[in-house]
């Protein structure tokens, strides 16, 4: 009989080969049951932002969502929300804190949309405690370098609050996805703590050079390297030495609950790859989260 995808046992085990308290998940998402049913509809039609069939593994209520996570030693996560539309994120932030009052092992999450009152609610969110921001480039459809969105920016970096940030041109290229927005946006903004999704998926390899030219860039494991991402964008073997380099400046993502497959998968593609060891997984699964968020191990 195979093993249930919400059994913990294959989890559990990885990280306790690895002998580490457990998993520091910065890419998980909880949003209000209207907004996740629109976004599950979507994947379900393999709209033309997913582009192929694409099945929830973990659609289940809420309370199993964060009770799965739990059991499987997930010590810490986020509740990545991201508006679509204007006059959308002040209401995905206020849901946010609420959730992360009600759920202590969820980073307090924040996002943003280009528009006037940007700056109000960022600093609003801020002030009561964020600690991640999630901005979607794809989905938003919208410039990270939109003029208005320049103090909200200005503010984020100077709090340091790091931004998990859907850039790259996968699973579909949007009009304003791809590398060569973020370097202008870091031209401005230097010491924006961008974590970048999906390692940049499909392009690896410019925003591996991103990280390694800017200090605050790191990016997240976000799907990447799994034989579903592998069909369409694998990793270049290139990057294989660039990739352990950076094991320092990389955090594990599983995209929980939106993912076609397992998410011990998730884990087990990286520790596939060509040159990575149980000291660079023990970084990208908890170590640099960890540091990160303040999770006490």
């Amino acid at each position: 009989m195979p093993v249930s995808a919400f059994d913990p046992t294959p989890v559990r085990q990885i990280w306790q080969q690895l002998e580490i308290p457990g998993i520091v998940d910065v890419h998980t998402h909880f949003m209000p049951k209207s907004v996740m049913d629109k976004v599950w509809a979507y994947f379900d039609s393999a709209g033309p932002l997913v582009g192929r069939p694409w099945p929830i593994t973990y659609r289940a209520e809420e309370s199993q969502r964060v009770a799965t996570l739990r059991e499987f030693g997930v010590l810490r996560f986020t509740s990545l929300v991201y508006p679509h539309k204007p006059q959308m994120a002040a209401w995905l932030n206020q849901w946010a804190g609420q959730f992360a009052e009600q759920t202590p092992d969820c980073v307090h999450t924040a996002t943003l949309f280009p528009e006037p009152e940007a700056a109000d609610y960022v600093r609003d969110a801020i002030e009561a405690g964020a600690g991640v921001f999630k901005v979607h480039i794809q989905v938003g459809a919208f410039s990270p370098t939109d003029p208005l969105l320049v103090p909200a920016w200005g503010l984020i970096e100077d709090a340091g609050v790091p931004v998990v940030i859907h850039c790259g041109s996968g699973p579909a290229p949007g009009e304003f996805t791809g590398p060569d927005r973020i370097r202008a946006l870091l031209t401005q903004f230097p010491r924006l703590r961008l974590i970048v999704a999906h390692m940049g998926m499909p392009e690896y390899s410019d925003f591996l050079d991103l990280a390694q030219q800017y200090d605050e860039v790191r990016l997240d494991t976000t799907m990447a390297f799994t034989a579903f991402s592998n069909e369409k964008a694998p990793f270049p073997p290139a990057d294989y030495p660039r990739l352990v380099d950076l094991g320092h400046k990389i955090y594990f993502g599983s995209d929980f609950p939106n993912i076609p497959y397992g998410y011990a998968e998730a884990i087990t593609a990286m520790q596939s790859m060509p040159g990575i060891d149980e000291d660079w997984m023990r970084d990208v699964l908890y170590r640099n989260g960890a540091k990160l968020f303040g999770v006490d191990g």
